[in-house]
């Protein structure tokens, strides 16, 4: 399985190069397309697996004045 994350800079939030590094220290790579980076679980995954990685992106992102969306499929 793989979730996708989508990110919404915003003028007065941090740098896009700041919200990458902090990302790729949680293992997302970013990528080109439809969705910004993606983290690859290499495995299935459960809910409570997908929670606990959307808790880890939301404390790693909070303070950057960034909107994010995370699929997991």
């Amino acid at each position: 399985m793989k979730t996708y994350l989508t990110i919404w800079f915003n003028s007065e939030g941090a740098a896009p190069s700041e919200v990458v590094q902090r990302l790729r220290a949680m293992g997302f790579e970013p990528m080109q397309g439809y969705y910004d980076h993606v983290y690859d679980w290499k495995k299935k995954v459960t809910i409570d697996d997908i929670l606990q990685l959307s808790d880890a992106v939301h404390q790693t992102l909070k303070g950057l004045n960034v909107t994010y969306k995370l699929e997991t499929i």
